[in-house]
């Protein structure tokens, strides 16, 4: 069973933010910023590549009432909000999160990627290879 199922059952605690009959959120044990929280389906899915289109829409609602939430208790103005799905992209536990991650000013994060220069041929090719 995989971390988060174990956090779903109550094998190991957690400090819960939110939790209705589909979906837990608690606060990430690696803080990035006071308030990270995570917001996780009970039902086990792998990625994003594996959960069915319905459960996927009712997490972004629960992420948003959730980043409303930080917003009205912690104050804050701003959030990043994340996915990491595959090991290639950073995802060390294997079921589906989304971190919300609350903004202060002077925080030090940094999640933009390096910028790259616009290349309208490499654009067109990728576009061609998504669509054919």
């Amino acid at each position: 069973m995989c971390l988060f199922c174990k956090i779903i059952d109550g094998e190991i605690p957690a400090y819960k933010v939110y939790e209705d009959n589909d979906f837990l959120a608690f606060l990430d044990i690696s803080q990035a910023t006071p308030g990270h929280t995570l917001v996780v389906p009970k039902k086990h899915f792998d990625s994003i590549f594996s959960i069915d289109e319905e459960t996927a829409s009712k997490m972004l609602i629960v992420v948003s009432k959730v980043a409303n939430l930080l917003k009205d208790k912690l104050g804050v103005s701003a959030v990043n909000i994340l996915n990491n799905s595959g090991a290639l992209a950073g995802q060390t536990v294997n079921h589906i999160h989304i971190h919300i991650i609350p903004r202060y000013e002077n925080d030090n994060i940094h999640l933009a990627p390096d910028a790259h220069d616009f290349d309208a041929e490499a654009l067109a090719s990728t576009l061609s290879k998504i669509l054919n």
